[in-house]
């Protein structure tokens, strides 16, 4: 886990046979949310109508030109409940935790990688290198793992632009910054 591996990150993370973490990383987050913006006064204010065809009752339940009724609140309360339940048997099951534990702090919030490592949902503190180092000693390899990179395929503006790109290049975080929690970065 580096910067950030928090709710989709720590699900998938979990599955792992080890989970390496910056001690700064931003995890946790074990929750659903399903969000729906209601936009229909907006609408009406600039001029905009939606006509709606579909193919069942509930094809539009997130559509932003109405009001979500009672039973569409109801039915995306069960899904997301369900979700919810599916994302703590997997933590519980894949960390050997009891769902209690689990269920103690699966209510959405963060935590760093050095909290996550006190409960139980980090192995080991570290970077880059040391999630090789693990890697390599769980699939028995012996002293040093060579890293084998593949070359980034170039975007769209480094194949126009060219020997010109750079300026593109420089929004990308550089490797001496790697490891570094993107918020606790200087601005």
């Amino acid at each position: 886990m580096g910067d950030l591996a928090a709710s989709g990150g720590v699900y998938i993370g979990v599955a792992a046979d080890r989970i390496v973490a910056n001690p700064g990383t931003v995890t946790g987050s074990i929750g659903v949310i399903i969000k729906a913006k209601n936009l229909r006064q907006l609408y009406q204010k600039v001029g905009v109508d939606s006509q709606v065809i579909k193919s069942g009752e509930f094809k539009d339940i997130l559509s932003t030109d109405r009001s979500m009724t009672e039973e569409e609140r109801t039915l995306l309360q069960a899904v997301t409940d369900d979700t919810h339940k599916q994302f703590i048997e997997a933590v519980a099951e894949n960390r050997k935790m009891s769902l209690e534990q689990v269920l103690s702090f699966a209510d959405g919030r963060i935590f760093t990688g050095r909290q996550a490592k006190e409960m139980g949902l980090v192995d080991e503190l570290g970077g880059l290198q040391t999630a090789i180092d693990e890697a390599a000693k769980l699939a028995g390899i012996k002293g040093r793992p060579r890293l084998v990179r593949i070359a980034p395929v170039k975007t769209i503006w480094q194949r126009i632009l060219g020997p010109f790109s750079a300026i593109s290049d420089s929004w990308e975080v550089g490797p001496s910054l790697s490891g570094i929690p993107l918020w606790l970065m200087p601005r």
